[in-house]
């Protein structure tokens, strides 16, 4: 199986360095700038699972992929790149292939299937926590390394029965779902959680917990998600819920959200791909979320003033 990853970041060099380190056709998608840095010092992990140095990463770049065909394309990239990469990526995508994205939300999925078609692109989430070094290397900063993919209808097909078989043996853990859908509704809930107590708190869940109110904000925000979620048709289960409350609550907790570290760093943030699209679809279905529609003004009011100092 030929297999593009779009990207060769934090998430998508990752699972697809661990693919080719265990013999699978991988070829990355990247700008020229990446591609030249590859080609001379290779594409290199630092991960708890082991370090890792491709001398070789296969890669292309996009003016030159329609002389190639690919059986599976994992797209990874931040949500606010999507436009972006469904444009590069495209030529990639024809008769056979298959688009696996491991995005936060469900917004991208509307976009995927317009561009490809819905038949082309499966129900995918991840969970990593890892960035790009100043050096360009990957830095996979815990043991947490999931992938989880499947089927948006719940079936076993040839096609996603061959894409576990291919994810198997690498050092990340990965899985075949027949809920994936209501897996991504259950990793956005706890995303759109934890993002938004840490960003508006500008803190760790352990400091807001210890904070007067602080449990008690995590908790209501974390209802009111759950809440959009069961609207939608996707109640997440009893004990995901529960695993979520105990961890979004968990006294001492260094815990914080990646976002928080991405304004703290003034970088772009996926404020209308996590929290503003679960506000458009509560007020859809007429779910009250006075406190995720403050988390999100002060998402907004962040990148306003991002704009402002970059002008």
């Amino acid at each position: 199986m030929r297999v593009l990853v779009v990207g060769a970041g934090a998430t998508g060099g990752y699972y697809g360095a661990r693919l080719a380190e265990i013999g699978r056709d991988v070829t990355f998608l990247v700008r020229p700038a990446r591609a030249e840095a590859l080609a001379a010092r290779g594409l290199n992990l630092k991960s708890p699972f082991g370090d890792l140095h491709l001398p070789e990463p296969r890669t292309v770049t996009a003016d030159r992929l329609a002389e190639h065909a690919f059986d599976l394309v994992i797209l990874s990239c931040k949500a606010y790149d999507l436009d972006a990469a469904l444009r590069d990526v495209a030529p990639a995508v024809t008769e056979g292939t298959v688009v696996l994205p491991i995005l936060n939300g469900f917004a991208h999925l509307d976009a995927l299937d317009a561009a490809f078609g819905p038949a082309r692109v499966l129900g995918g989430s991840c969970a990593i926590i890892s960035t790009v070094g100043a050096e360009g290397e990957i830095r996979h900063m815990s043991e947490l390394c999931t992938i989880t993919y499947g089927e948006r209808d719940g079936g076993r097909s040839d096609r996603v029965q061959a894409i576990d078989a291919l994810m198997q043996g690498a050092k990340f853990q990965a899985r075949l779902s027949d809920k994936i859908l209501l897996e991504m509704w259950e990793k956005w809930v706890f995303l759109a959680t934890l993002a938004g107590a840490t960003t508006l708190m500008r803190a760790s869940i352990g400091d807001i917990v210890a904070a007067p109110g602080g449990r008690e904000f995590i908790e209501g925000l974390h209802a009111e998600c759950l809440a959009i979620a069961a609207a939608a048709g996707h109640a997440p289960r009893e004990k995901v819920t529960a695993q979520a409350r105990a961890t979004l609550t968990a006294e001492g907790s260094p815990m914080t959200a990646s976002m928080l570290r991405d304004i703290l760093g003034c970088g772009r943030i996926e404020a209308d791909h996590i929290v503003g699209d679960l506000i458009a679809r509560a007020r859809a279905a007429g779910v009250a979320h006075p406190l995720l529609g403050i988390v999100y003004t002060g998402l907004k009011a962040y990148e306003a003033h991002r704009a402002r100092e970059a002008r």
